[in-house]
């Protein structure tokens, strides 16, 4: 990763304050509304089917994340991509738990049947659900490491035309040719709920100031791992994380991103 283009597409978020709309589940609606907030972009959080096309339309990114399932609102999530998409919006979706229920990995089908992604974003279990691989999810939390699942990712990225994030200690991300590897971060990100979920908004707001959305997601579990990283050296325990996580973010810039990048 160049860590001069990262630096560009951070600084586009704070110029341009690209709307980031959220279709998301109830769990994290705070938690990743204040991240991106912290980190430059304009959320917005509507799941209405009454005014979700008309919201997409005007937005920079969508975001839709299936944590906490309702048919209305597999509608509107639905509805919201095909809008987007139509107008070339980047779509990026997370299949919480997929693989978790019956109920579940059939909406996960029905989005990717019926909706043009950019970017899908999750754990490694979930990404060899969606592609029909045998794996075990104990709820939301992934039951296998990341590497393991790299090829998976690379089929499914190819299968649909999206980029396929792969978070876990060594985050993986691929169009189905290239790899690349983020590692950041630290294990105590994994004892704050919806961290996956914020790394799905944040790779959002990176997605709507970069078309290559390849780079976009590098770049967006870049920040995700940096801000984990330094926020865990002056927190005592997953509490003080989250409030740390968020100042780390909004406070990131160049200086701390030449520091800890080092070539």
């Amino acid at each position: 990763m160049e860590k001069e283009r990262f630096i560009v597409d951070l600084n586009r978020i704070r110029e341009m304050s690209p709307l980031v709309h959220n279709i998301t589940n109830y769990v994290v609606m705070n938690n990743t509304a204040n991240a991106l907030l912290a980190l430059g972009a304009s959320p917005v959080m509507a799941h209405s089917i009454e005014e979700v096309a008309d919201m997409a339309s005007i937005a920079s990114a969508l975001v839709i994340n299936i944590g906490t399932l309702e048919p209305a609102w597999v509608d509107s999530m639905i509805l919201a991509a095909r809008t987007a998409a139509g107008k070339g919006i980047p779509v990026v979706f997370d299949p919480v738990g997929a693989g978790a229920t019956p109920y579940r990995s059939a909406v996960c089908k029905r989005i990717m049947e019926e909706c043009r992604l950019s970017v899908i974003r999750g754990n490694a279990s979930e990404i060899m659900a969606l592609l029909n691989v045998s794996a075990v999810t104990k709820g939301v939390d992934s039951t296998v490491s990341s590497e393991s699942a790299l090829d998976s990712a690379m089929m499914l990225a190819k299968a649909a035309g999206a980029v396929v994030v792969i978070s876990g200690a060594v985050d993986y991300i691929t169009d189905g040719t290239s790899v690349e590897t983020v590692t950041l971060g630290s294990p105590m990100m994994s004892r704050v709920t919806g961290m996956g979920c914020t790394a799905t908004a944040i790779t959002g707001a990176f997605a709507a100031v970069n078309s290559n959305y390849m780079e976009a997601s590098v770049h967006a579990m870049t920040a995700m791992g940096l801000a984990g990283s330094i926020a865990a050296e002056c927190s005592a325990g997953p509490g003080s994380l989250q409030v740390n996580f968020l100042d780390t973010l909004y406070a990131l810039d160049a200086a701390m991103i030449e520091k800890r990048l080092q070539a």
